[in-house]
């Protein structure tokens, strides 16, 4: 079993920046991809960013892409989302995520493994 433990998350004003950080229990953290959901009040959980097994291709939707920034080290089996330029809309609980394989095909792949998730809230 892999367990997936999150942090950094908080109450904070526009503008300012976050990062989230995401450290898995297993071993073979560094074969898989790694990616962020994010679920606001009353919506779907959604596709924030991901990352392959290497940490040289990532993927953001687009409402991130310029702000936030995915990263991985897999020494320290750890994944980290930067936010930068938070606005009101990004509140949210944020999950991150392990995908079954080591490459992202799309931003429905399989995921074998969530974590608890980490609170996210931006006051305007």
């Amino acid at each position: 079993q892999v367990q997936l433990v999150e942090s950094g998350g908080g109450l904070v004003q526009a503008g300012v920046s976050l990062r989230l950080t995401c450290t898995a229990s297993a071993r073979t953290f560094s074969a898989y991809a790694m990616g962020w959901f994010r679920q606001a009040p009353g919506k779907e959980r959604e596709f924030v960013a991901g990352i392959n097994w290497s940490g040289d291709s990532t993927a953001y939707t687009s409402s991130v892409k310029g702000r936030f920034t995915i990263s991985r080290d897999n020494a320290k089996n750890t994944v980290y989302l930067q936010m930068n330029s938070l606005k009101p809309e990004d509140t949210a609980v944020y999950f991150c995520a392990r995908y079954r394989r080591g490459v992202i095909f799309t931003t429905s792949d399989p995921i074998d493994y969530w974590g608890q998730g980490t609170q996210v809230t931006v006051s305007s």
